[in-house]
Parts: structure tokens; sequence; C-alpha cells
């Protein structure tokens, strides 16, 4: 027997590497229902590896060896916050390369297993150091390059093959979703790949369609942007907990000149919004997805007649269970708020007032026990021994 067919009509491949892209876009109905015109998102998590960025890590190493740039058995390395890694570890774990990824210490655990569970090896830099600071995973990366045999960099900040890939692929499938109505794209901004690769495309198509990128504060590319490319003196990065979006430089990847507008997201409505997507959407996405979200929201609030925007979201929110996704790691933080439901006996405790604690000892007697209760007006007391050990507790009846 032959096997069958590859077809992308029947959604048949040869490899993983076909069933990238494509990717759907769903209305937000629930989300979006007190928006003066519709949202769609674009569901970039249901690629293969769970992330928009399989298809740049699966075109870096395509294009790199139509250039004769990696020799067979050689080693792939690359700075990530975790999903460019994963596009990565995917395709070469296909065509049987080594893999080396550095991460800075916020990104979760989620992906530091995932990308081992590829075979990659995982070097865990400092968050909290500047881009040119020899322990920063963007320098840590090339001295990896630099010192293994036959190993080439990725280099997604700085490697054109990332916003192509989007102008050949994201841009395109987006135009013809919509049958070219869409009129406004709402897209996060990291590397920069996805804004200029998809801006270019669209407005090659309608230079009137509005691109509106989604920066994290604490990131410096809005200053960037509004100062036209240039550090602005007193624009200072600070760190914050939401991963794969926002720099503290300007990657040239990044074209800012497809950038129409810039809306901005703090961590908690980030990682609320997208806690938010999956219990009233069921769209279970990442943090970046929340900033997203909370980014279009602001945004098509200013919106009026007939518009069509669309919201990408960029990965999975299986990367962050043991983060924005646990409700102790919220609280630990400060993002959730004492709501019924969501918050802690503990934290309950520890927000009452201070009053005294009354009990009783198992000399007392029964009158004098119903009087101190009386007095002050409490229902049950805990009754102690003579060395202060909880002996039982009595309640009024």
């Amino acid at each position: 027997m032959t096997g069958l067919k590859e077809s992308a009509d029947k959604r048949v491949f040869n490899n993983i590497l076909g069933a990238m892209g494509n990717t759907p876009l769903v209305k937000l109905e629930r989300i979006g229902k007190d928006l003066p015109v519709p949202l769609y998102a674009k569901l970039e998590f249901m690629n293969p590896g769970g992330s928009v960025k399989d298809r740049v890590g699966a075109n870096i190493i395509e294009q790199a060896e139509k250039r004769g740039e990696i020799k067979p058995g050689g080693t792939i390395v690359e700075a990530t916050s975790g999903n460019t890694g994963v596009g990565l570890a995917i395709a070469a774990a296909l065509k049987g390369y080594k893999t080396i990824f550095v991460m800075p210490d916020k990104m979760s655990n989620e992906k530091i297993l995932l990308l081992r569970a590829y075979g990659a090896k995982v070097v865990i830099t400092p968050t909290a150091v500047g881009p040119d600071d020899p322990r920063s995973y963007y320098e840590v990366a090339k001295k990896f390059a630099r010192e293994t045999p036959n190993a080439i960099l990725a280099n997604q900040y700085h490697n054109p093959d990332n916003p192509k890939t989007h102008e050949l692929s994201t841009g395109p499938e987006l135009w013809e979703q919509t049958d070219g109505k869409l009129t406004d794209v709402i897209i996060g901004i990291g590397t920069g790949g996805t804004i200029t690769g998809v801006g270019r495309y669209l407005k090659s198509k309608n230079s009137n369609i509005t691109i509106v990128g989604v920066d994290i504060e604490g990131s410096i590319l809005t200053e960037i942007w509004q100062n036209k490319g240039k550090i602005p003196p007193g624009a200072y990065p600070k760190t914050y907990k939401v991963e794969g979006i926002g720099e503290d430089f300007l990657p040239s990847t990044m074209d800012i000149n497809y950038v129409d507008a810039i809306e901005r997201a703090g961590d908690r409505e980030s990682f609320l919004w997208a806690r938010q997507l999956v219990r009233q959407e069921g769209i279970f996405a990442g943090g970046s997805s929340g900033s997203a979200i909370a980014g279009a929201i602001k945004y098509c609030k200013k919106l009026s007649g007939d518009r069509l925007p669309v919201v990408i979201l960029p990965d999975s929110g299986s990367r962050y269970l043991s983060k924005f996704y646990d409700d102790k790691w919220m609280r630990e933080f400060g993002f959730l708020s004492m709501e019924f439901g969501e918050t802690a006996l503990g934290d309950l405790l520890l927000a009452k007032p201070n009053k005294q604690l009354f009990s009783a000892t198992l000399g007392d007697s029964i009158r004098k026990v119903v009087n101190v209760m009386h007095q002050n007006a409490v229902s049950q007391m805990p009754v102690v021994d003579k060395e202060g050990q909880l002996s039982g507790l009595i309640e009024e009846v």
C-alpha cells in the first residue's frame, strides 16, 4: 500500500510541518458583546506547537537550509521566551538537528519542560539585565552559537525571515478569511515579526487597514515607536510578568512604519482577560493573548461605523497553568482582588478586623460560658485544657 496522498483540503500531510498555519478565525461573542463593532480572534495557538511562532521557527530553518547555512546534524541555537523555541524544535526534530535554547528565568516551567521533551538543551539566564549584558539571554545564545561546532543562531530578533514568514502566510490568511473586509488588526509586539509581516502584506492590499500594536507596561517599544525608532532619554525598561511580549530594545525585525497605533496593557489586566477568555469564550490562551485582548477592547471601544477588527492570539494557556491560571500564584503577586470564590480562607481571616479570642476551660461552669458567649455575641467557643490545648468546641443551639 502506498499510503495517502497529501491534501491540504483534506488536512492530510506528509509531516507535521504541513499542519502549520491556516488557523481559524472566531468571533468573540461574549467578551465583545458590548463593543460597537464585532471582534474576531485568530487562534494561533491552534498551530501544532501551540503558538504563532511555529510558523517562524519552521521557516527560519527552511531558509537557512536553502542558503546552505546549516549542515546535516548541525545545531540550532536561539534566545527565546519559549514559543519560538518550540517552533524551531518541531522542525529540528523532523530534520535531525540538535537544539540549544536560552531563556530568561521568568519563563514558565511548562515551557522549559516542553522544550526538553523535544530533546533540546535549555539554558536559563537572569531576566533583570540589559540586552547587551553578557548574562542576558541574547548574549548567552550568541556565545553558544559561536562556540558550538556546526551551529547557527536562529536570531529571531534580527532575522528577516521572521517578518517574511507572516508576510507570506499570516497576512494572506487574514485577507482571505475576511474576504478582504477586515479594517483593523490588533497584534502584540515583541520581536515585531508578526506585526511587520502582517502589516506589510495587508497594507499592500489596502493601505487604509489600521495596524494596531499592543505593548506591555514595562516595555519601551511604545516610547521607541513614539520617538520614530529611537530610544528617547528617560525611557527605561521595567520588569513585568507577561511572557513573549514587549522588549527593552528595538529589534531590526520590527518596522515601526507599519504600526499606526499602540495600546498598552499591564500584567494584571492581561492575566485577568486571559482568564475571562477561557471562562466566557472557551478559548484557552496565554498571557500575551490576554494583553492582546486588553488592547483590542480599549481600541475597539473607540471605533464606530462599518469596521471589522481582528485580534491575533499568539499562544496557548497550557504553558501557564502553574502561573496566572493558578489562583495561588495570582494572589502571591497581588493580581487577584478579594472577591467571593477567588479568595483563600487565610486571606479572609487576615482581612477581618482583629478581635479578642474567647475560650472556655474544662473547669468553667456552663452559666459562665453562656454569659461570655452572650456578652461577646459569639455562637461558638473553643474549650481548652490546663496546658491550653484544644479539647473541644462548645456551640450554641
